[in-house]
């Protein structure tokens, strides 16, 4: 990488494996990790009560555009990765895009029909802005026109059938070596964790990999169905461009 950070920002909607991924590339050494800088913004702008909130406003800087300065500008010491786990529905309207390249962006995307089950569980009135998947796309067009190139998109699906295959394929798109570290780790909340993870982060700490793919029991409820035909064909264009 010719002594060059990497900032490699990772956008994905809630329930994507999005911090298994973060996990994965945190144990590599030559890896810093950020938790979904974001979100404090994006609860205190929403006025959203998610789990933790007050704790995540007190312990994380809530001010979207110091926030965006320190994800463009600050270089990690002894670092040549910096790998920014963003929740892409973090983006809020009117917020700022232009400095998105500036970084090296990568989409993680899941099934909807698999993340609806799951997201709806925990948060019932979830719309389609809150998926991610329309602030996916737009980024991921934005990146698009910006580089002449097709972005990197990977689905949550074939990492977890192939960890491997697809995180040497991602390695090799953004100009990296792949690092036998990202297959597995020690099990264990990090330091890197936002303060909501007491709330959401059970399974991951549990883990020490990624999890062999299987289809999930949960069922969407047929009343959600419209939410899916929305969800859809956003997912299909990304899925379309994704690593194979």
């Amino acid at each position: 990488m010719s002594g060059t950070l990497l900032r490699l920002a990772v956008w994905s909607g809630p329930r994507s494996i999005s911090t298994a991924m973060m996990r994965s590339w945190g144990n590599r050494a030559d890896t810093m990790v950020s938790d979904e800088p974001l979100y404090a913004h994006y609860l205190k702008a929403t006025g959203l009560d998610h789990p933790g909130r007050d704790e995540v406003i007190a312990h994380h800087d809530s001010d979207a555009l110091r926030v965006i300065d320190h994800l463009t500008s600050f270089v990690p010491p002894g670092k040549a990765i910096w790998y920014q786990k963003h929740m892409a529905h973090h983006l809020l309207p009117g917020m700022p895009r232009e400095w998105v390249s500036k970084l090296t962006n990568v989409f993680l995307i899941r099934d909807p029909r698999e993340m609806l089950a799951s997201l709806l569980k925990v948060y019932p009135r979830a719309d389609l802005p809150d998926t991610g998947l329309p602030q996916q796309a737009e980024l991921f067009e934005q990146e698009r026109a910006r580089t002449g190139r097709t972005p990197p998109v990977i689905d949550a699906r074939d990492v977890l059938m192939d960890p491997r295959g697809m995180l040497s394929r991602l390695c090799a798109a953004v100009g990296v070596a792949f690092d036998e570290r990202m297959l597995s780790w020690p099990a264990g909340p990090r330091q890197t964790d936002g303060a909501w993870a007491p709330y959401w982060y059970s399974a991951v700490n549990a883990s020490t990999g990624f999890e062999p793919y299987s289809p999930k029991a949960d069922r969407l409820d047929p009343r959600h169905e419209p939410l899916l035909a929305r969800c859809m064909p956003f997912y299909q264009s990304l899925h379309s461009a994704r690593i194979a």
